[in-house]
């Protein structure tokens, strides 16, 4: 074997280092000026949609977006203890940062297994710490409801007065366990839908306004969000369209790094001056909104658009189904078929399958059912819990599945990969 590199370290008693501090704080305070248009950071997006995008974000944009959305939509001030369970090298990482610390908040973070050692580890953490507003996502709530409804019981959550919630769409019966079983039916669950390149939220909901489950009260402060069809147009009431913004915001991304013309035709080139998302929404009588899902893994089956979501919503229903994942295939019949990946709490019995295949389709109808449904151990995701769409088509099908660095887990691929063979 080589030899080992030669390191040198330095050894600093704490007391040594403040006494350092102390005698050095002219230099050590010098704080050099910047332009509020100076780049500031580059974050980089998960990857559910192909390469990771260099997100650009300057002095102005990103730090203001984050407090803003934050104290409006949280109740963030002076003192808040906040946690946001993420990977710190998310755009939900450093939003934590700059949010609770611009609103003079306390940061509570939480390292390694929200399950390990034990399975009510979240809940202790939450109760040791008095978190008062707890970040969680959808796909962690379904993992953590499958230990049961009284580990949240065991804990003194008393100091929390809302959750938050973004990155996915929600599920009904994930929304509602943890309004029921952990926040007594008593907590608003905010949530919150935006992006990397938005600097935080399009759309939120607030404690003070009316919530419904798993939507948005309204547009975050700034934000003048639309709801578009094909043509530009605004669509009505309980009419599905492309989710967009018509003016510009203050955490608005000043670009992609090193790729301009990929930003300007992944956001800029469909509807001039406007700026299209991705994601379909709806907008219900009441003036509540809901995200449907990625407009890009929307399905045409048979004449009818469906997105995934509709469908993993139905099948997550099914007590035995803790995660599901839809994807199109080509068919000769239908145009495309759904096929469904279903991770499971307990083993799957012989008649599992055509007992999902009914539960959709007594909702929407039998040909919009799923052709298949495969049972799998887990679901590729990124290192934030976005379930990667693309790469289970691309290994189903055996296909390239193109960029899978911000993969979390690459035997989920292999396992896929097998079941076609």
């Amino acid at each position: 074997m080589p030899p080992r590199p030669a390191y040198k370290f330095q050894i600093w008693i704490w007391k040594g280092l403040m006494e350092s501090g102390e005698e050095n704080v002219e230099t050590l305070s010098h704080l050099e000026p910047n332009g509020a248009e100076d780049p500031l950071i580059i974050l980089y997006t998960s990857g559910t949609t192909g390469k990771p995008k260099g997100i650009s974000h300057t002095h102005l944009s990103f730090p203001i977006k984050a407090a803003q959305d934050m104290a409006f939509g949280t109740d963030v001030g002076r003192g808040t203890r906040i946690s946001w369970i993420t990977d710190i090298g998310w755009m939900m990482g450093p939003w934590l940062i700059y949010g609770a610390l611009i609103n003079g908040a306390t940061i509570c973070i939480y390292d390694g297994a929200p399950d390990y050692p034990a399975p009510d580890r979240m809940w202790e953490f939450a109760a040791k710490h008095k978190v008062e507003i707890l970040g969680i996502s959808p796909t962690l709530v379904r993992a953590l409801a499958t230990h049961g409804d009284d580990l949240p019981k065991k804990h003194d959550l008393s100091a929390l007065r809302a959750f938050a919630s973004t990155g996915e769409p929600w599920n009904p019966a994930p929304w509602w366990w943890l309004f029921e079983k952990v926040g007594d039916s008593k907590l608003p669950i905010i949530n919150y839908s935006g992006g990397t390149e938005i600097s935080g939220g399009i759309l939120m909901n607030n404690p003070l306004v009316p919530i419904k489950p798993c939507g948005f009260s309204a547009p975050c402060p700034g934000m003048d969000a639309d709801i578009l069809d094909d043509t530009g147009a605004s669509v009505g009431a309980n009419q599905v369209g492309e989710l967009t913004i018509k003016k510009p915001w203050i955490g608005m991304a000043r670009g992609f790094w090193k790729e301009r013309e990929r930003y300007l035709e992944t956001y800029w080139s469909r509807f001039e001056n406007i700026w299209v998302h991705g994601d379909w929404a709806m907008k219900d009588a009441d003036g509540h909104w809901f995200i449907l899902g990625r407009s890009d893994d929307t399905l045409k089956v048979a004449g009818k658009r469906v997105g995934p979501a509709e469908v993993e919503s139905l099948l997550v229903a099914h007590p035995n189904v803790t995660e599901a994942a839809v994807i199109g295939v080509p068919d000769e019949m239908k145009g495309t078929a759904m096929v469904a990946f279903c991770v499971l709490k307990n083993n799957a019995t012989d008649d599992l399958e055509k007992e999902l295949k009914n539960l959709v389709a007594k909702d929407m109808g039998k040909p919009l059912a799923p052709s298949k449904i495969h049972f799998v151990s887990a679901l590729p995701k990124t290192r934030n819990a976005k379930v990667m769409r693309r790469v289970i088509r691309a290994a189903y099908l055996g296909k390239d599945a193109g960029d899978l660095s911000a993969l979390e887990n690459p035997n989920t691929v292999e396992e896929i990969q097998r079941i076609n063979q």
